[in-house]
């Protein structure tokens, strides 16, 4: 099969809003044929909790938790759960639905999409697989969550190592184009990610705390040392080549793109009327 060549951007560490923004941008374009395919990696300025287009700040969110360890707040343009980023490295992806062998289904799409982060967790010695929820009970959790946490519980083919989840994504299409993004977990705090949100009682707040480690794991103890951000950006950029036979070449954005990142950022992801909206 011959490659298809995508636009790939490293973006480094950004701020909260300025990460939304750009991954809105890059829809925008895709959409109106400016720009191809793309793959970007970025980190974040400060830790930040992203939370998902339909979650309920004052319902589901602890503000004072926030305050307390210094945490952003961004509200993200795709739906899922609470994702606390910190030790990590977010990935995105767009694409147009119309893409050549892209499924039509969103779930079967993310499988696809999701291909590439299974190879690159391959590319690091790891032996990941797709999670596939079985059981009533578990597509019951999927439909009805039990608490806001992104990592209480893998979804329909997240990435699972030892039955564990290993990155959380969520997806939107706007208009015929998809934008699915998501956490590869470097490292994580079970204690400080689950002190940030709301419970119906501090029994099921130590309920999710104890079966957190359970249910998600990062990198660093499934190998038991440091992963840098430079060998993820190189495990997991070959292993959306490989998966998606794609070719990967750098994309620098023109200062007319660069200002329009910064008015999407300025009307939306930086201002509370979007972040409290719920």
């Amino acid at each position: 099969m011959e490659s298809k060549t995508w636009h790939f951007i490293n973006s480094g560490k950004c701020s909260p809003s300025y990460n939304m923004a750009l991954d809105e941008a890059l829809m925008e374009w895709n959409r109106v044929g400016e720009i191809g395919s793309v793959l970007r990696f970025y980190e974040w300025q400060q830790p930040t909790l992203s939370i998902g287009y339909f979650q309920n700040v004052h319902k589901e969110i602890d503000l004072a938790q926030l305050e307390k360890h210094k945490l952003a707040l961004v509200r993200r343009p795709t739906g899922g759960r609470g994702v606390l980023h910190e030790h990590e490295l977010t990935y995105s992806v767009i694409v147009s639905e119309d893409y050549p062998a892209m499924p039509e289904s969103v779930t079967e799409s993310y499988r696809t999409i999701s291909s590439g982060l299974l190879e690159g967790f391959r590319n690091l010695g790891l032996h990941a697989e797709f999670s596939i929820p079985m059981t009533d009970e578990q597509n019951e959790i999927l439909k009805k969550p039990k608490s806001a946490v992104c990592f209480d519980a893998p979804s329909w083919y997240e990435l699972v190592v030892e039955g564990k989840k290993v990155a959380g994504s969520a997806q939107t299409r706007q208009k015929g184009t998809i934008l699915q993004h998501g956490a590869i977990l470097l490292s994580l705090d079970e204690e400080k990610l689950v002190s940030l949100f709301k419970f119906q009682s501090i029994e099921r707040q130590n309920k999710i705390r104890l079966e957190l480690p359970e249910k998600a794991i990062s990198i660093d103890r499934l190998i038991n040392r440091k992963v840098t951000i430079e060998e993820c950006v190189e495990a997991f950029s070959s292993g959306f080549e490989k998966a998606l036979h794609i070719k990967l070449e750098p994309l620098e954005l023109s200062d007319k793109q660069l200002n329009r990142v910064k008015e999407i950022q300025e009307a939306k992801y930086a201002a509370d009327d979007w972040t409290y909206k719920k």
